[in-house]
């Protein structure tokens, strides 16, 4: 591992004069040492995170930073401005800039290292000594701790070299110098017994988690210093957190949320005095929060107590409606499902292809197994799928139910689902009891209970009520007409033949292909492995078209690279030759990249080929057991050629589409770049 930063990282003279052209010139000393493998990309990367907040600091300090697939190890650069460049900071532009990279893994111990440089630029000394270096190899070592920081002589301040600075705030404990940052003391029974004028506990945390959730935590520990509080920090960073000792908590006078995510664990702190803002907040003005926390304590406000919020809520903007929350909790239960399609899935059309088709028809193997009968083996092979597929319903049905009210809906939606598989609803039936438990549940919670209870209510009385009402709701009320439908949906599908198995065939290969893995294609295949639950010709028609389109997006990217390249960026074209191993096993994502980058050309392209796949595939009669493995469990496909065939095609058809946009594009373009050169010239002929 290298180190941090290095010398050849360090320009004490950055002449760049926007924030953009600052983190380019940063990087490109990174890729030219063999941190960056991307410069486009890192700098893209740099860019997102730079929209989600300013970086900028008060005091002359930007840090852009991300964390990158891009980024071999962890890696931060340096730069110093003569004329300053803004980053967003109140105060006004920075001089001191550092570019800090992590790899999409980064390690802990790196981590850590981060968080250290993001404490000491609370320091005065620290940046102070940086404004005032002379050489890079100091400077470099000095942010990596090998150089002790020399504090400025009695009655002068650090040398600053930053243009017409902004007049200073009165002092506060961020701005005084402090010793060497230490962390915080674990919790101890003696130091717990020991009494303080007032306790705060503060969570601090930012969407990196690599600089500002440790700056805000330095910065409220040095106020608390200076007011005589005591302060005891979590910080929720990349590395990980440590929870503050719970008696800790308990005993604490105060809250500070000090945040751009979600605290993790919230609910610890319910019923306490409590100042909720952002992590900026935290290091900008500490001693406000922390006398606006001892204001509310005096006047005796508390939080009210922490509902667990839902898993696939926890990240939902404050705007999103009923239909995009809908879309979250079904796929909450669907990606949860996934696993058991695949484990189950694959161990059934093995046995199959092992055993032959009638090896649904062994004996227990319990009962009956030789060691060297291979009808044996497939007998095992096609039990184990059997249970682990006879989890889907179930598992869909708790999970979407979790997705809505968190682990008090796992029960409900378990027997719900239970109940779906026993009264013959099928796949349709546990979606249905999924979101029924999740509703009930949070009906139930939103019930004002006696304090007395609520020790007992997750445990005891939510299960009980919840799977009470649920069952009765799928056994008597909604569980029939459900299985009804569910009975003649499969049906509906046995008897597909000609013109509708083809519609049916293109509406799935457009469902498959439009957003490349998002919530769409998750339905279309969420609806062919619900057929495999009780397989029939039609349902097995299904599955195969639905594999046979999703696996088009990536092959036709990764053909159209390869035949026209130069349409493409390097990093597409690096990407294209990844496509290929990823359609050939059925990963539709892997064609994400490109249309993310030109979704007008790509999508309609993708589209375009999957319709054609998943009507060839239908039209050919095409069937197939496994619920995943692309090219890989193509001897389990009925009509192999065929199928392979139409997967050709409609790869063919996208891969054309999208060379062909792509060519008019580039075309349009350079025609408009030419157009004011054209006209110039005629201009001055005529002159």
């Amino acid at each position: 591992m290298s180190e941090l930063i290095t010398a050849e990282l360090v320009d004490l003279d950055l002449s760049a004069e926007t924030k953009d052209a600052a983190a380019r010139s940063l990087a490109e000393r990174m890729a030219a040492h063999g941190r960056v493998t991307d410069l486009e990309g890192f700098l893209a990367d740099v860019a997102a995170r730079e929209a989600q907040m300013p970086t900028g600091l008060d005091g002359g300090i930007g840090i852009p930073h991300c964390r990158s697939a891009h980024v071999t190890e962890p890696t931060l650069a340096f730069g110093r401005s003569a004329s300053g460049i803004d980053f967003g900071a109140p105060d006004g532009p920075a001089d001191l800039i550092f570019l800090i990279a992590a790899p999409a893994g980064g390690d802990a111990d790196h981590l850590s290292i981060l968080s250290t440089l993001a404490r000491h630029l609370m320091d005065d000394s620290f940046t102070g000594a940086l404004r005032s270096a002379t050489e890079a190899a100091p400077a470099a070592a000095l942010i990596r701790g090998d150089a002790p920081t020399e504090e400025p002589p009695p009655g002068e301040p650090p040398t600053d070299t930053r243009p017409a600075p902004a007049p200073e705030p009165a002092p506060t404990a961020a701005s005084k110098p402090a010793p060497e940052p230490q962390p915080t003391p674990a919790a101890t029974p003696d130091t717990l017994s020991t009494p303080a004028p007032f306790r705060i506990v503060a969570i601090t945390s930012c969407p990196t988690g690599i600089a500002h959730t440790y700056m805000a935590a330095e910065s409220l520990e040095k106020a608390g210093q200076a007011a005589g509080v005591e302060v005891f920090v979590e910080t929720q960073g990349s590395a990980g957190f440590k929870r503050l000792d719970p008696r800790l908590v308990a005993d604490a006078d105060g809250v500070i949320f000090a945040h751009d995510v979600e605290v993790r664990e919230k609910e610890r702190f319910a019923g306490k005095p409590t100042v909720d803002v952002g992590v900026k907040a935290g290091i900008n003005r500490p001693a406000e929060l922390i006398a606006e926390v001892r204001q509310k304590a005096e006047r005796g406000e508390v939080a009210a107590p922490a509902r667990a919020t839902a898993p696939m809520d926890k990240d939902a903007a404050t705007g999103d409606g009923f239909a995009t929350r809908l879309r979250k909790w079904l796929m909450t239960g669907v990606s949860y499902m996934v696993p058991f399609v695949a484990a189950g899935g694959l161990l059934i059309a093995l046995a199959f292809a092992i055993g032959g088709y009638t090896i649904n028809k062994a004996p227990s193997v319990a009962d009956h197994f030789l060691w060297t009968d291979a009808t044996s083996w497939a007998a095992l092979l096609f039990q184990v799928g059997n249970v682990a597929f006879g989890f889907l319903v179930p598992v869909l049905a708790g999970f979407i139910a979790y997705g809505m009210a968190d682990r008090p809906g796992l029960v409900p939606g378990f027997v719900g689902g239970a109940i779906a598989l026993t009264i013959n609803a099928g796949f349709l039936g546990g979606l249905i009891a999924g979101l029924i438990a999740g509703a009930v549940v949070m009906a139930i919670q939103r019930v004002a209970v006696p304090p007395v209870l609520r020790g007992i209510m997750p445990v005891v009385v939510i299960p009980l009520i919840s799977s009470a009402l649920v069952g009765f709701l799928m056994f008597l009320v909604i569980g029939k007409p459900v299985a009804a439908l569910q009975k003649g949906l499969t049906d509906w599908l046995s008897g597909l033949t000609g013109a509708n198995a083809i519609i049916l065939g293109v509406i799935l290969g457009l469902m498959m292909c439009f957003d490349l893995g998002g919530p769409l294609n998750k339905v279309a295949y969420a609806f062919a492995v619900g057929g495999l639950a009780n397989p029939n010709e039609g349902s097995l028609k299904v599955m195969a078209a639905v594999m046979a389109a999703g696996m088009v997006p990536p092959l036709a990217m990764a053909l159209a690279t390869t035949v026209r390249g130069r349409l493409f960026t390097k990093t597409e074209r690096d990407n294209g030759k990844a496509a290929w191993v990823l359609g050939a096993s059925f990963i539709t994502e892997g064609a994400i990249p490109f249309a993310a980058a030109d979704p007008l050309r790509v999508i309609p392209a993708a589209m375009a080929g999957g319709a054609v796949t998943g009507a060839l595939s239908m039209a050919f009669g095409c069937t197939l057991r496994a619920p995943h493995g692309g090219i890989f469990v193509v001897p389990l496909i009925g009509q192999p050629f065929v199928y392979l065939l139409a997967i050709a095609a409609g790869t063919g058809v996208s891969a054309a589409l999208v060379i062909l946009l792509k060519g008019l594009g580039t075309r349009r373009r350079a025609g408009a770049a030419d157009a004011p050169a054209d006209g110039g010239a005629e201009v001055k002929a005529a002159a």
